[in-house]
């Protein structure tokens, strides 16, 4: 019989941060499909946001008040931290979308965006598989396609913006929104190699 259990809650909040990243790259998507919309849609994405950085809140307290934790606490602490930059990402492109006050969709937007919803579920995947090595490692290569795909889209959505006359607060615009949207396919692809590491040491 073990004297102390582990805290196994930890895991609960890491799917629900997993969660809240789908339901943030869900609105996103939408959000650019329709910019008229674009206030109501980044609100909905700041309210995920704050709940985001409530259970980073909590995680940060109970690494400090468990006696033992089912990972290291270092690794607690950055898997939550990579987990809420992902939102935090996403939430700055919907805050760029409506302060731009931009009112016309783009498809290469829309595309990326996408690209977010499925790194979203597959690391909603990774984090229940998160001890198990080799499931992980499959999650892992499948992000790091996606990210690829990202890298590639956005390549061409910027090579667009230079090719064709249009006015340049337009490039401006969308050049920051372009930004933020490969930040945040990057920032996925940092949290599959955190879930990697953990695996490794815990498998």
């Amino acid at each position: 019989m073990k004297l102390f259990s582990k805290d196994e809650t930890f895991f609960d909040y890491f799917r629900q941060l997993a969660q809240y990243i789908g339901e943030s790259a869900g609105l996103l998507k939408s959000l650019l499909e329709s910019p008229a919309d674009a206030v109501r849609i980044a609100a909905e994405i700041k309210r995920v946001e704050t709940a985001g950085d409530a259970i980073v809140y909590v995680i940060n307290q109970r690494i400090d008040t468990s006696f033992v934790t089912p990972l290291d606490r270092e690794d607690i602490h950055l898997l939550a931290k990579r987990l809420d930059n992902v939102i935090d990402i996403i939430n700055g492109a919907a805050r760029r979308v409506v302060m731009f006050r931009v009112t016309d969709s783009r498809v290469g937007g829309v595309q990326m965006a996408e690209v977010i919803v499925k790194a979203s579920r597959e690391i909603l995947a990774a984090v229940g598989d998160v001890t198990k090595h080799k499931l992980m490692a499959e999650h892992s290569r499948a992000i790091k396609v996606l990210e690829e795909e990202g890298d590639a889209l956005y390549a061409e959505c910027i090579g667009a913006l230079f090719s064709t006359e249009q006015p340049a607060i337009e490039v401006l615009k969308w050049k920051e929104i372009f930004d933020a949207l490969e930040h945040a396919i990057d920032e996925c692809d940092d949290v599959s190699n955190v879930l990697e590491s953990i695996a490794l040491k815990n498998s």
